[in-house]
Protein backbone atom coordinates (compact mmCIF):
# COMPACT_ATOMS: atom_id res chain seq x y z
CA UNK A 1 0.00 0.00 0.00
CA UNK A 2 1.83 3.11 -1.17
CA UNK A 3 2.01 6.29 0.87
CA UNK A 4 1.67 9.56 0.09
CA UNK A 5 4.70 11.38 1.43
CA UNK A 6 7.30 13.69 0.40
CA UNK A 7 10.84 11.47 0.69
CA UNK A 8 13.62 13.36 2.22
CA UNK A 9 16.05 12.59 -1.02
CA UNK A 10 13.62 15.01 -3.35
CA UNK A 11 14.95 18.03 -0.65
CA UNK A 12 17.92 19.92 -0.47
CA UNK A 13 18.81 20.93 3.30
CA UNK A 14 22.22 22.23 2.45
CA UNK A 15 22.93 25.22 5.18
CA UNK A 16 18.69 24.38 6.42
CA UNK A 17 17.93 23.79 10.35
CA UNK A 18 16.66 20.67 10.16
CA UNK A 19 14.66 19.42 13.23
CA UNK A 20 14.95 15.39 12.85
CA UNK A 21 12.67 12.60 14.64
CA UNK A 22 14.36 9.33 15.01
CA UNK A 23 13.31 6.68 17.23
CA UNK A 24 16.81 5.12 19.03
CA UNK A 25 15.27 4.00 21.89
CA UNK A 26 17.54 1.19 22.94
CA UNK A 27 17.63 -1.86 25.42
CA UNK A 28 19.26 -0.53 28.32
CA UNK A 29 21.88 -3.34 30.98
CA UNK A 30 19.58 -2.41 34.10
CA UNK A 31 23.25 -2.89 36.13
CA UNK A 32 25.54 -0.33 33.46
CA UNK A 33 22.87 1.55 32.14
CA UNK A 34 24.60 1.13 28.95
CA UNK A 35 23.05 0.61 25.56
CA UNK A 36 22.91 -3.45 24.75
CA UNK A 37 21.96 -3.34 21.35
CA UNK A 38 22.26 -1.06 18.54
CA UNK A 39 19.88 -2.06 15.58
CA UNK A 40 17.54 1.41 15.68
CA UNK A 41 20.68 3.70 15.50
CA UNK A 42 22.51 1.29 12.95
CA UNK A 43 19.12 1.71 11.30
CA UNK A 44 19.04 5.95 11.67
CA UNK A 45 22.77 6.03 9.74
CA UNK A 46 21.67 6.24 6.07
CA UNK A 47 19.07 8.84 6.69
CA UNK A 48 21.56 10.99 9.10
CA UNK A 49 24.20 10.94 6.97
CA UNK A 50 22.27 12.06 3.96
CA UNK A 51 21.45 15.15 5.88
CA UNK A 52 24.80 15.58 7.33
CA UNK A 53 26.48 14.96 4.21
CA UNK A 54 24.40 17.47 2.50
CA UNK A 55 25.34 20.37 4.96
CA UNK A 56 22.24 20.30 6.94
CA UNK A 57 22.29 21.74 10.32
CA UNK A 58 20.79 19.10 12.07
CA UNK A 59 19.04 18.54 15.71
CA UNK A 60 17.85 15.15 16.96
CA UNK A 61 14.61 14.52 18.66
CA UNK A 62 14.58 11.56 20.28
CA UNK A 63 13.36 9.43 23.29
CA UNK A 64 14.66 6.41 25.31
CA UNK A 65 12.65 4.95 27.94
CA UNK A 66 8.86 6.15 29.37
CA UNK A 67 6.31 5.90 31.66
CA UNK A 68 6.09 1.98 31.42
CA UNK A 69 9.35 1.47 31.61
CA UNK A 70 10.83 3.83 33.50
CA UNK A 71 14.56 2.01 34.44
CA UNK A 72 15.73 2.59 30.49
CA UNK A 73 14.33 6.82 31.01
CA UNK A 74 17.82 7.72 30.76
CA UNK A 75 20.04 10.37 29.17
CA UNK A 76 21.27 10.35 25.32
CA UNK A 77 24.95 10.87 25.39
CA UNK A 78 25.58 7.44 25.01
CA UNK A 79 23.39 7.21 21.60
CA UNK A 80 25.19 10.69 20.27
CA UNK A 81 28.42 9.08 20.81
CA UNK A 82 27.44 5.73 19.28
CA UNK A 83 25.85 7.69 16.22
CA UNK A 84 29.12 9.64 15.75
CA UNK A 85 30.86 6.50 15.83
CA UNK A 86 28.52 5.09 12.85
CA UNK A 87 28.22 8.10 10.76
CA UNK A 88 31.81 9.32 10.75
CA UNK A 89 30.35 13.01 11.84
CA UNK A 90 30.82 15.37 14.70
CA UNK A 91 27.45 14.44 16.57
CA UNK A 92 27.27 16.35 20.00
CA UNK A 93 24.46 16.27 23.04
CA UNK A 94 23.30 18.82 24.99
CA UNK A 95 20.93 17.46 28.30
CA UNK A 96 18.16 19.73 27.70
CA UNK A 97 15.26 18.87 25.64
CA UNK A 98 13.94 22.55 24.46
CA UNK A 99 14.90 24.68 26.80
CA UNK A 100 17.33 28.16 26.81
CA UNK A 101 20.30 26.00 26.22
CA UNK A 102 18.48 23.32 23.78
CA UNK A 103 17.47 26.64 21.52
CA UNK A 104 20.56 28.21 21.59
CA UNK A 105 22.73 24.73 20.79
CA UNK A 106 20.09 23.99 17.43
CA UNK A 107 20.38 27.77 16.54
CA UNK A 108 24.61 27.47 16.41
CA UNK A 109 25.08 24.02 15.23
CA UNK A 110 27.26 23.70 12.49
CA UNK A 111 26.75 22.94 8.83
CA UNK A 112 27.31 18.76 7.70
CA UNK A 113 26.98 18.34 11.81
CA UNK A 114 24.23 17.50 14.23
CA UNK A 115 23.63 17.64 18.20
CA UNK A 116 21.07 15.70 20.02
CA UNK A 117 18.40 17.15 22.12
CA UNK A 118 17.36 16.13 26.09
CA UNK A 119 15.44 13.30 26.02
CA UNK A 120 11.93 13.79 24.62
CA UNK A 121 10.22 11.85 27.80
CA UNK A 122 11.53 14.13 30.20
CA UNK A 123 8.38 16.65 29.04
CA UNK A 124 4.89 15.27 30.11
CA UNK A 125 3.46 16.17 27.03
CA UNK A 126 5.31 13.39 25.40
CA UNK A 127 4.65 10.59 28.15
CA UNK A 128 2.77 7.69 26.39
CA UNK A 129 0.66 8.05 29.67
CA UNK A 130 -0.25 11.94 28.75
CA UNK A 131 -1.91 10.91 25.52
CA UNK A 132 -4.31 8.39 26.96
CA UNK A 133 -4.84 11.02 29.71
CA UNK A 134 -5.57 14.08 27.32
CA UNK A 135 -5.75 13.60 23.74
CA UNK A 136 -4.82 17.00 21.57
CA UNK A 137 -5.05 17.32 17.78
CA UNK A 138 -2.21 17.92 15.98
CA UNK A 139 -3.83 21.39 15.79
CA UNK A 140 -3.86 21.56 19.39
CA UNK A 141 -0.20 20.43 20.27
CA UNK A 142 1.48 23.48 18.46
CA UNK A 143 0.83 25.02 21.52
CA UNK A 144 3.10 22.75 23.33
CA UNK A 145 6.58 23.97 24.79
CA UNK A 146 8.21 21.85 22.65
CA UNK A 147 6.70 23.02 19.27
CA UNK A 148 6.29 26.52 20.19
CA UNK A 149 10.57 26.48 21.73
CA UNK A 150 11.71 24.42 18.56
CA UNK A 151 9.94 25.62 15.33
CA UNK A 152 10.88 28.71 15.22
CA UNK A 153 14.35 27.74 14.71
CA UNK A 154 14.02 25.12 11.81
CA UNK A 155 13.48 25.10 8.36
CA UNK A 156 12.19 21.87 8.35
CA UNK A 157 11.25 18.92 9.67
CA UNK A 158 12.49 15.04 8.67
CA UNK A 159 10.62 12.40 10.37
CA UNK A 160 12.65 8.79 9.96
CA UNK A 161 10.91 7.29 13.66
CA UNK A 162 8.31 4.48 11.95
CA UNK A 163 8.46 2.27 15.54
CA UNK A 164 6.84 5.72 17.41
CA UNK A 165 4.57 6.07 14.57
CA UNK A 166 1.13 4.79 16.60
CA UNK A 167 1.84 7.91 19.35
CA UNK A 168 0.29 10.79 18.80
CA UNK A 169 2.53 12.91 20.30
CA UNK A 170 4.07 17.03 20.09
CA UNK A 171 7.48 15.11 18.28
CA UNK A 172 5.58 12.93 16.08
CA UNK A 173 2.25 14.21 14.50
CA UNK A 174 2.69 18.35 15.80
CA UNK A 175 5.57 19.70 13.59
CA UNK A 176 3.98 18.76 10.21
CA UNK A 177 1.69 21.68 10.97
CA UNK A 178 4.35 24.25 11.26
CA UNK A 179 7.45 23.49 8.97
CA UNK A 180 8.09 21.47 5.05
CA UNK A 181 7.97 18.27 6.11
CA UNK A 182 9.52 14.68 4.78
CA UNK A 183 10.42 11.14 5.98
CA UNK A 184 13.43 9.85 6.22
CA UNK A 185 14.84 6.48 4.20
CA UNK A 186 13.66 3.68 7.13
CA UNK A 187 10.33 4.76 7.45
CA UNK A 188 9.39 3.91 3.59
CA UNK A 189 11.51 1.10 4.25
CA UNK A 190 9.31 -0.04 7.61
CA UNK A 191 5.93 0.72 5.88
CA UNK A 192 6.95 -1.54 2.56
CA UNK A 193 8.11 -4.72 4.47
CA UNK A 194 4.79 -4.37 7.12
CA UNK A 195 2.65 -3.79 3.74
CA UNK A 196 3.95 -6.73 1.83
CA UNK A 197 3.12 -9.09 5.08
CA UNK A 198 -0.35 -7.40 5.21
CA UNK A 199 -1.62 -6.51 2.15
CA UNK A 200 -0.03 -8.91 -0.31
CA UNK A 201 1.36 -12.08 1.70
CA UNK A 202 2.18 -15.23 -0.12
CA UNK A 203 0.73 -18.24 0.76
CA UNK A 204 0.31 -19.76 3.19
CA UNK A 205 1.52 -16.99 5.82
CA UNK A 206 2.19 -18.28 9.39
CA UNK A 207 2.35 -15.28 12.39
CA UNK A 208 4.24 -16.62 15.49
CA UNK A 209 3.24 -14.93 18.90
CA UNK A 210 5.08 -15.04 21.31
CA UNK A 211 6.49 -12.42 24.07
CA UNK A 212 5.30 -11.84 27.41
CA UNK A 213 3.42 -8.64 26.37
CA UNK A 214 0.25 -10.59 25.07
CA UNK A 215 -1.57 -7.44 24.39
CA UNK A 216 0.46 -7.37 21.06
CA UNK A 217 -0.78 -10.47 19.87
CA UNK A 218 -4.06 -10.57 21.22
CA UNK A 219 -4.45 -6.83 19.35
CA UNK A 220 -3.81 -8.41 15.85
CA UNK A 221 -5.31 -12.30 15.63
CA UNK A 222 -8.78 -11.40 14.98
CA UNK A 223 -7.76 -8.73 12.14
CA UNK A 224 -4.91 -11.18 10.65
CA UNK A 225 -6.94 -13.99 10.93
CA UNK A 226 -10.17 -12.52 9.38
CA UNK A 227 -9.03 -10.44 7.31
CA UNK A 228 -7.24 -14.46 5.88
CA UNK A 229 -3.56 -12.35 6.06
CA UNK A 230 -2.58 -14.87 8.28
CA UNK A 231 -3.10 -18.61 7.70
CA UNK A 232 -1.73 -19.96 10.67
CA UNK A 233 -1.23 -18.32 14.04
CA UNK A 234 1.48 -20.34 16.11
CA UNK A 235 1.36 -18.83 19.99
CA UNK A 236 3.47 -19.58 22.47
CA UNK A 237 5.14 -17.58 25.37
CA UNK A 238 3.00 -15.58 27.69
CA UNK A 239 -0.07 -16.28 24.77
CA UNK A 240 0.58 -19.58 24.13
CA UNK A 241 -0.19 -20.60 28.26
CA UNK A 242 -3.05 -18.40 27.84
CA UNK A 243 -4.35 -20.54 24.57
CA UNK A 244 -3.60 -23.46 26.86
CA UNK A 245 -5.86 -22.48 29.40
CA UNK A 246 -8.67 -21.46 26.70
CA UNK A 247 -8.82 -24.94 25.60
CA UNK A 248 -9.79 -26.06 28.88
CA UNK A 249 -6.54 -27.05 30.49
CA UNK A 250 -5.06 -24.89 34.16
CA UNK A 251 -1.47 -24.38 34.42
CA UNK A 252 -1.70 -24.78 37.99
CA UNK A 253 -2.03 -22.65 41.22
CA UNK A 254 1.70 -20.87 40.79
CA UNK A 255 1.29 -19.67 37.07
CA UNK A 256 -2.51 -19.09 37.67
CA UNK A 257 -1.61 -16.49 40.41
CA UNK A 258 0.94 -15.10 38.50
CA UNK A 259 -1.13 -14.24 35.66
CA UNK A 260 -3.30 -13.07 37.98
CA UNK A 261 -1.23 -10.83 39.53
CA UNK A 262 -1.30 -8.92 35.95
CA UNK A 263 -4.88 -9.07 34.80
CA UNK A 264 -3.56 -11.64 32.07
CA UNK A 265 -6.20 -13.81 32.71
CA UNK A 266 -8.80 -11.47 31.43
CA UNK A 267 -7.70 -12.61 28.11
CA UNK A 268 -8.52 -16.21 28.27
CA UNK A 269 -12.37 -15.82 26.99
CA UNK A 270 -11.01 -13.57 23.98
CA UNK A 271 -8.92 -16.80 23.75
CA UNK A 272 -11.54 -19.38 23.55
CA UNK A 273 -13.85 -17.43 21.04
CA UNK A 274 -10.46 -17.23 18.72
CA UNK A 275 -10.77 -21.15 19.04
CA UNK A 276 -14.49 -21.29 18.47
CA UNK A 277 -14.03 -18.90 15.89
CA UNK A 278 -11.02 -20.03 13.57
CA UNK A 279 -10.50 -23.73 14.94
CA UNK A 280 -7.23 -25.40 13.93
CA UNK A 281 -5.75 -22.21 12.32
CA UNK A 282 -4.51 -21.50 16.14
CA UNK A 283 -2.06 -23.94 17.02
CA UNK A 284 -1.85 -23.75 20.91
CA UNK A 285 1.30 -25.63 22.64
CA UNK A 286 1.72 -29.31 23.01
CA UNK A 287 3.83 -29.27 25.78
CA UNK A 288 5.77 -26.67 28.08
CA UNK A 289 9.10 -26.35 29.82
CA UNK A 290 10.01 -25.20 33.40
CA UNK A 291 12.49 -24.86 35.47
CA UNK A 292 12.73 -27.40 38.32
CA UNK A 293 16.28 -28.01 40.84
CA UNK A 294 18.32 -26.15 38.43
CA UNK A 295 17.50 -28.43 35.40
CA UNK A 296 14.96 -27.91 32.32
CA UNK A 297 12.09 -30.07 32.42
CA UNK A 298 9.09 -30.57 30.17
CA UNK A 299 5.53 -31.36 30.98
CA UNK A 300 2.98 -32.41 28.03
CA UNK A 301 -0.53 -29.71 28.61
CA UNK A 302 -2.73 -33.29 28.86
CA UNK A 303 -0.66 -34.40 31.86
CA UNK A 304 -1.57 -30.46 33.55
CA UNK A 305 -1.54 -28.48 36.21
CA UNK A 306 1.96 -28.42 37.45
CA UNK A 307 1.10 -26.30 40.74
CA UNK A 308 4.68 -25.70 40.87
CA UNK A 309 4.98 -24.79 36.99
CA UNK A 310 6.54 -21.46 36.04
CA UNK A 311 5.94 -22.17 32.09
CA UNK A 312 9.51 -20.24 30.40
CA UNK A 313 9.61 -21.82 27.16
CA UNK A 314 7.70 -24.56 24.86
CA UNK A 315 8.88 -28.06 24.90
CA UNK A 316 10.20 -30.69 22.22
CA UNK A 317 6.94 -31.90 20.83
CA UNK A 318 5.80 -28.23 20.09
CA UNK A 319 8.84 -27.12 18.78
CA UNK A 320 8.87 -30.13 16.27
CA UNK A 321 5.17 -28.50 14.96
CA UNK A 322 6.01 -25.49 14.85
CA UNK A 323 8.88 -26.16 13.15
CA UNK A 324 7.23 -27.91 10.09
CA UNK A 325 4.76 -25.13 9.87
CA UNK A 326 7.29 -22.40 9.81
CA UNK A 327 9.70 -23.98 6.94
CA UNK A 328 6.37 -24.27 4.69
CA UNK A 329 5.10 -21.42 5.10
CA UNK A 330 5.78 -18.62 1.97
CA UNK A 331 5.38 -15.46 4.59
CA UNK A 332 6.65 -15.76 7.90
CA UNK A 333 5.58 -13.28 10.62
CA UNK A 334 6.89 -13.02 14.14
CA UNK A 335 6.56 -10.94 17.26
CA UNK A 336 8.25 -12.12 20.73
CA UNK A 337 10.09 -14.69 21.62
CA UNK A 338 8.89 -18.28 22.29
CA UNK A 339 10.47 -18.03 25.50
CA UNK A 340 12.68 -16.61 28.78
CA UNK A 341 15.54 -17.12 25.93
CA UNK A 342 18.33 -15.04 28.50
CA UNK A 343 17.71 -17.96 31.18
CA UNK A 344 20.37 -21.14 30.48
CA UNK A 345 18.18 -24.09 29.72
CA UNK A 346 15.62 -22.14 28.38
CA UNK A 347 16.48 -20.43 24.78
CA UNK A 348 15.47 -24.06 22.91
CA UNK A 349 12.26 -22.54 21.89
CA UNK A 350 13.70 -19.18 20.77
CA UNK A 351 16.81 -20.74 19.34
CA UNK A 352 14.60 -23.45 17.41
CA UNK A 353 12.01 -21.43 16.51
CA UNK A 354 14.47 -18.68 14.81
CA UNK A 355 16.46 -21.51 13.61
CA UNK A 356 13.68 -22.29 11.45
CA UNK A 357 12.77 -19.17 10.89
CA UNK A 358 16.17 -18.74 8.93
CA UNK A 359 16.52 -21.79 7.13
CA UNK A 360 12.92 -20.95 5.64
CA UNK A 361 12.71 -19.83 1.89
CA UNK A 362 9.64 -17.86 2.82
CA UNK A 363 9.50 -14.00 2.92
CA UNK A 364 10.10 -13.16 6.96
CA UNK A 365 9.36 -9.91 9.00
CA UNK A 366 10.24 -9.82 12.95
CA UNK A 367 9.60 -6.67 15.13
CA UNK A 368 9.85 -5.92 18.62
CA UNK A 369 12.67 -4.91 20.73
CA UNK A 370 13.00 -8.35 22.10
CA UNK A 371 12.29 -10.19 18.97
CA UNK A 372 15.28 -8.60 17.20
CA UNK A 373 17.59 -9.25 20.39
CA UNK A 374 16.60 -12.54 21.10
CA UNK A 375 16.93 -13.38 17.33
CA UNK A 376 20.56 -11.24 16.95
CA UNK A 377 21.92 -14.25 19.27
CA UNK A 378 20.75 -17.29 17.62
CA UNK A 379 21.07 -16.86 14.04
CA UNK A 380 22.24 -14.57 11.59
CA UNK A 381 19.34 -11.12 11.04
CA UNK A 382 20.92 -11.20 7.49
CA UNK A 383 19.08 -14.43 7.08
CA UNK A 384 16.17 -12.76 7.91
CA UNK A 385 14.26 -11.06 4.97
CA UNK A 386 13.28 -7.93 6.91
CA UNK A 387 14.24 -6.65 10.72
CA UNK A 388 11.61 -4.40 11.60
CA UNK A 389 12.50 -1.46 13.93
CA UNK A 390 8.89 -1.37 15.53
CA UNK A 391 6.82 -2.83 17.99
CA UNK A 392 4.10 -1.16 19.37
CA UNK A 393 3.54 0.35 15.85
CA UNK A 394 3.85 -2.85 14.13
CA UNK A 395 1.12 -4.61 15.75
CA UNK A 396 -1.01 -1.33 15.29
CA UNK A 397 -0.18 -1.49 11.82
CA UNK A 398 -1.29 -5.18 11.52
CA UNK A 399 -4.50 -4.45 12.71
CA UNK A 400 -5.30 -2.33 9.40
CA UNK A 401 -5.83 1.05 11.69
CA UNK A 402 -3.99 4.14 10.08
CA UNK A 403 -1.08 5.32 12.24
CA UNK A 404 -1.34 8.81 13.79
CA UNK A 405 2.65 9.45 12.14
CA UNK A 406 1.60 8.38 8.74
CA UNK A 407 -1.86 10.33 9.11
CA UNK A 408 0.35 13.43 9.85
CA UNK A 409 2.63 12.89 7.17
CA UNK A 410 0.01 12.84 4.55
CA UNK A 411 -1.32 15.67 5.43
CA UNK A 412 1.84 17.77 5.77
CA UNK A 413 1.66 16.32 1.56
CA UNK A 414 -1.08 17.87 0.86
Amino acid sequence: MEIKIHSMREKNYANKHVLLRLDINAPIDQKTKRIVNQSRLEKSVPTLNYLLDQGARVAIIAHQGDTLDYQNLIPLEEHAEILSELTGHEISYIDDVCGPSACKAFEKVEAGKAVILGNLRYLTEEVSSFEAAVPLTAKEMTETWLVRKLAPIADAYVNDAFSAAHRSAPSMVAFQELLPTAAGDLLFQEHEALSKVLHHAQKPSSFILGGAKISDAFGMIEQVLSSGTADSILTCGVTGVIFVMAQGYSPGKKYEEWLASRKLLDFVPQAKTYLEKYGDRILVPVDLAYPQDGERKEIKVSDLPLDDGNFIDIGQETIALYREEILKAKTIFLNGPPGVYEQEGFEVGSRSIYEAVSESEGYSVLGGGDSVTAAGKFISLDKVSYVCTAGGAMVRFMTGKKLPLITAMENANK
